[in-house]
């Protein structure tokens, strides 16, 4: 079962409100007496036993609490060239998972034309967030143009021609990863990247798998993994 977000909390009284109860009551046949994890944006994981579960409300109350401190030291933006729907999705969902802070979504030379759909979007990443036990769920940006992307410091533009491999980097307390799209970065976006091209090796990736490969690199070198 994954964790759950407060809709309301009063002392050790907590409701769960819209479609997180439908859940509960509906696919995941929550009973009352049951436990569940609910998340404490503060820092806290709380054991609450359901007292109400019906597809309008769920109520429960707290019975322990403990620290919960899943958020990586190093804060992560993933700025993603737009992609086919399947494959964007994928990487909003697992980055997510794996502790993207923030998702820029970027119109690349050879993106994918789509129209925006940012309240789905951010509906995947809640998603994914719950499952994970995040504190936080990212936002979802964009789209914005490349050089907006390049003005952010500091900033790891993912190809397969970049001098440096991203693995033996270090980032102080933040960084911005740019994954291309399927057709890889224009010469021109390279040109404008310059020393800012970062290799993950000399294997060809599929842009989804080299957005989750990206982060899990980013955060095992600084010690997040």
């Amino acid at each position: 079962m994954p964790f759950f977000y407060a809709t309301r909390r009063d002392g050790d009284r907590v409701e769960i409100l819209g479609l997180d109860a439908r859940h509960l009551a509906g696919p995941l046949r929550a009973r009352p007496g049951e436990m569940i994890a609910v998340v404490d944006p503060t820092g806290f994981l709380l054991s609450v036993r359901l007292e109400v579960v019906s597809s309008r409300e769920v109520v429960g109350t707290v019975v322990a609490t403990r620290p919960h401190q899943p958020e990586p030291g190093l804060r992560v933006t993933m700025a993603l060239a737009l992609l086919p729907a399947a494959a964007l999705e994928h990487s909003l969902s697992r980055c997510t998972e794996l502790g993207a802070e923030r998702f820029l979504l970027v119109q690349a030379d050879r993106s994918v034309a789509r129209g925006t759909r940012l309240e789905r979007w951010s509906t995947i990443c809640r998603e994914a967030a719950m499952l994970a036990g995040r504190l936080r769920v990212p936002e979802v940006a964009g789209p914005v143009s490349f050089g907006e992307v390049l003005a952010g410091v500091p900033v790891a533009v993912l190809d397969g021609s970049g001098a440096s491999r991203l693995a033996s980097a270090s980032f102080a307390t933040s960084v911005t990863l740019a994954i291309g799209p399927e057709g890889g970065w224009s010469a021109t976006e390279k040109a404008a990247a310059g020393d800012r091209l970062y290799s993950l090796g000399s294997r060809n990736l599929r842009a989804d798998t080299a957005a989750l490969a990206a982060l899990a690199a980013a955060l095992a070198a600084a010690g997040d993994l």
